[in-house]
């Protein structure tokens, strides 16, 4: 008897984020739209687009071809080469980027090495060394984009990258400004990051990088105002202000970027995941001309094997073509209402439901002890994923994925998802939530 799919997995596969122990469920094999589909014919509602990247769903025709076509000329050509489909693909960055002076773009093949490229740049044009960075985000696991980050998944990465500084931003639900005013959250925490600066010396700061919205922490939308005063903050001390949109961008907050949906524009923005709907692993990062063009005469000491990779670029070119001819970078404007509703239906039926909150098609719940005091299902950092692997567990049973962790649970659904749809997944996440109590 051959080897189940699960039983190699275990034996040779070694799985991110979990004690490999507890790694099992269905063998996956097939995607179509906004479902997965098992070895055994089961189908799953892909509530969360996969790790919030899989924007125009399984499978779209478009992407598929252009990698297929791709394939049949050039499977691989050195990034210092010039290539007929990455220069045209650069050129439609630009022209749906936020800046009026353009912008050129250094590929990858993920957000985390963005993130350190980022970095590079910013230290580069700047001659400057420190970093800002928040708590409570998530910008990549490797040694340097995992300096970055500011949740436990730094901790294994420390000492980690010297010259990183971490401050605390907005939180309206568990405000770390003492406040439930979003108006004085946003004075407190703009202070705040004054204070930083004064404190570790603006002339030393290269760079600070930000997630727009926050994504896998927990979907937190700041108030307003106050990426507009970091903006205004990082423009007056010469500070690189980046983007970190690896989640938001691509239609994901209804707009092309997050950085257009709120009308602040950074100096340089990351990107990943929906950039190629997740087909092929891409990234990049997004410069404004007017930095960009410090690189004209000084070289970009930035290089990987894999940069520009002509399938990559074939999956990126299409997916973010799609997304422009099918008006799906305002798609999510439409699905907001519907999970807004469904969601808030939810939480006034499930108490284990402490909040809800996103824009566009970027939404989670999290979960809690006591709705009252707020005390959440389970510390956040360092916490016990367990009774999150019990939610997500019994969401497969219903024939649902999503991606969640410790006390929150992202549903982010492909920009593609109709209504009916949308609502299979709702009604597993009913269900489903029964098993928390």
């Amino acid at each position: 008897m051959s080897p189940t799919a699960t039983t190699r997995s275990h034996k040779h596969v070694l799985t991110p984020w979990y004690k490999q122990s507890a790694v099992g469920g269905p063998t996956f094999v097939r995607g179509e739209g906004s479902w997965l589909f098992d070895d055994q014919g089961k189908r799953y509602l892909d509530l969360s687009a996969g790790l919030v990247s899989t924007n125009l769903g399984h499978g779209h025709p478009a992407v598929v071809k252009a990698i297929q076509e791709q394939a049949a000329k050039i499977c691989y050509l050195p990034p210092s080469l010039v290539h007929d489909v990455r220069s045209e693909f650069a050129e439609l960055l630009s022209e749906v980027s936020p800046w009026s002076e353009g912008a050129r773009t250094f590929f990858t093949t993920g957000g985390g090495e963005a993130n350190e490229d980022a970095i590079k740049m910013s230290r580069m044009i700047t001659g400057r060394h420190k970093v800002l960075a928040a708590y409570r985000s998530f910008h990549g696991s490797a040694p340097g984009a995992g300096s970055l980050t500011g949740e436990d998944r730094r901790w294994a990465n420390e000492p980690g990258l010297p010259g990183i500084v971490h401050f605390f931003a907005p939180y309206p639900y568990r405000s770390p400004f003492f406040t439930e005013d979003p108006k004085l959250e946003t004075a407190r925490a703009l202070e705040h990051l004054e204070q930083v600066i004064t404190f570790e010396g603006g002339k030393n700061i290269a760079a600070l990088v930000i997630e727009p919205v926050v994504g896998s922490n927990g979907v937190i939308v700041y108030p307003e105002g106050y990426l507009a005063g970091l903006r205004e903050i990082t423009a007056k001390h010469g500070i690189v202000l980046v983007f970190d949109e690896v989640m938001t961008g691509f239609g994901r907050v209804g707009d092309r970027f997050a950085a257009t949906r709120f009308g602040v524009t950074p100096d340089m923005i990351t990107f990943a995941k929906g950039s190629s709907s997740a087909y092929i692993p891409l990234g990049g990062v997004m410069v404004r001309e007017g930095l960009a063009k410090h690189f004209d005469d000084v070289a970009l000491m930035c290089g990987h094997t894999y940069a520009g990779h002509p399938m990559a670029m074939a999956a990126g070119l299409a997916t973010v073509s799609t997304l422009k001819k099918e008006g799906l970078f305002e798609r999510a404007r439409e699905i907001d209402p519907w999970l807004e509703e469904g969601l808030g239906a939810l939480k006034a039926k499930h108490r284990v439901i402490g909040d809800v909150r996103g824009v566009g098609a970027f939404y989670t719940i999290e979960l809690v002890k006591d709705r009252d005091t707020k005390e959440p299902l389970v510390p956040w950092y360092g916490g016990d994923n367990a009774p999150m692997g019990k939610l997500t567990g019994a969401l497969r049973n219903e024939g649902v994925y999503a991606f969640g962790r410790y006390n929150v649970l992202l549903v982010t659904p492909p920009l593609t998802i109709k209504r009916d749809e949308l609502q299979v997944g709702l009604d597993g996440l009913d269900r489903a939530l029964k098993v928390l109590g």
